[in-house]
């Protein structure tokens, strides 16, 4: 049975993917939790155009990065969180809240998949976050504060 998938699931795809999965598999599972719907010939062609216009608004956001590659390289961000008294936070900060910090901080808007982030950071100091686009590498330097 052909699905168009409204979220990203784990194993199966991403959002706005056409995937043929069993038909136990999509009644039972992704259709009522809402993870996709029945792949209709107008539900296809809506994920398509959907996904070229996300496609098309990545690539906008790459050119746009790459040309500004050099005022990002070298920038220093600040944030701060609670930690213990060893320096560990109590929250970890993700790609998303790096991003909104470095728009907030330095205006510049990149896509929380071009940082080469391994793991969340839950230290408390300076960390080296690099970021790729278009096969060139650039990084910035994230300074975390308790409070």
């Amino acid at each position: 049975m052909k699905v168009v998938l409204l979220k990203d699931v784990q194993g199966l795809g991403r959002k706005n993917d056409v995937k043929n999965v069993s038909d136990g598999y999509a009644l039972n599972q992704l259709i009522p939790k809402k993870l996709a719907v029945l792949g209709t010939p107008a539900s296809i062609a809506h994920a398509e155009r959907l996904k070229s216009e996300q496609d098309s608004e990545r690539k906008i956001q790459e050119d746009l990065l790459f040309k500004n590659l050099a005022s990002v390289e070298g920038v220093r961000v600040e944030l701060s969180g609670k930690a213990n008294e060893k320096g560990h936070l109590f929250a970890s900060i993700h790609r998303e809240t790096i991003v909104s910090e470095l728009k907030k901080q330095k205006g510049v808007d990149i896509l929380p998949e071009f940082l080469q982030l391994d793991k969340p950071i839950k230290e408390v100091g300076e960390h080296k976050i690099i970021f790729k686009v278009q096969g060139k590498t650039g990084g910035f330097i994230l300074s975390v504060k308790a409070i």
